[in-house]
């Protein structure tokens, strides 16, 4: 039993498990210092970010469908490449439709540190994950 511990803990420090809520809290924590975000700024921010989000990933979900496509068949990629298309296109619009939100609640230089701070941390987190967790 006790090998059987250390193993999975050993496992788990190689591969930790991705936590959605530690990332999304981490991410909203990360915003709202790099833009200086009020507490009041950031109560009025965050429930349209979140919506934002939420909507975004279910486009991102839509995609992953087109990962495992047979690339033998040209008509089948023809399609998946237009679908694919339309979605990045959708994404894009629920980005424009939010960040005019976003201006209707804080002022558009905050929105802006928003946008870079967000790349920013999604770029380290990234960076974070390629890295993996080091030795033991």
């Amino acid at each position: 039993m006790l090998v059987l511990t250390l193993g999975l803990n050993a496992q788990n420090r190689r591969h930790p498990h991705f936590d959605p809520e530690k990332f999304e809290a981490d991410m909203e924590q990360f915003i709202t210092q790099r833009a200086a975000l009020t507490p009041m700024e950031a109560s009025r921010f965050f429930p349209l970010f979140r919506e934002m989000q939420r909507k975004q990933r279910d486009c991102f979900h839509e995609m992953r469908i087109y990962r495992h496509l047979d690339t033998s068949d040209d008509n089948m990629c023809a399609e998946a490449i237009k679908k694919m298309d339309k979605i990045d296109i959708q994404i894009k619009k629920i980005q424009q439709e939010y960040h005019l939100k976003f201006m209707k609640v804080l002022p558009a230089g905050k929105v802006m540190e928003i946008i870079r701070a967000e790349d920013k941390f999604h770029r380290q987190a990234f960076k974070k994950a390629a890295e993996g967790p080091g030795p033991l």
